[in-house]
């Protein structure tokens, strides 16, 4: 996908992936390279907050993916809970964090993922996360 702000409603200083790499079933793949302006950056090194906002928002570029390709409004997601939250290695400024976003379960307008954060093929975070999709907002 080239442009990612035609598939997640953040904008700069905001934006936390940089590429979509597609939807396989019920997984999907982002990529986002750590830069030293980034906001969620300290001494270098990107924040636990920052990689929860990093996931939150590949959630969102599978969904606005899906929206998108079906000619539909793009909801807004809100995150409604983490779970189970395990950070290994922070990733570095210049560090390219690729992660896969599995769907565990929908039921309505509730999904809930489980991420997996990867940096040369170390897995420095994984988290389930709980998504509530505003389709009344799209």
């Amino acid at each position: 996908m080239d442009n990612i702000l035609e598939l997640i409603p953040q904008r700069a200083p905001i934006v936390m992936v940089d590429e979509f790499l597609g939807i396989e079933d019920n997984m999907s793949r982002t990529r986002f390279t750590v830069y030293k302006e980034n906001i969620f950056v300290d001494d270098d090194t990107l924040s636990e907050c920052g990689l929860i906002e990093h996931i939150a928002q590949s959630a969102a570029a599978r969904v606005g993916y899906i929206f998108k390709s079906q000619n539909q409004p793009i909801p807004i997601g809100y995150i409604g809970s983490v779970n189970n939250f395990t950070i290994t290695e922070h990733p570095h400024v210049g560090d390219t964090i690729t992660t896969n976003v599995e769907v565990l379960q929908e039921v309505f307008n509730i999904t809930l993922i489980e991420a997996h954060c990867v940096v040369d093929n170390r897995e420095i975070a994984t988290c389930r996360m709980k998504i509530f999709l505003d389709k009344n907002e799209a």
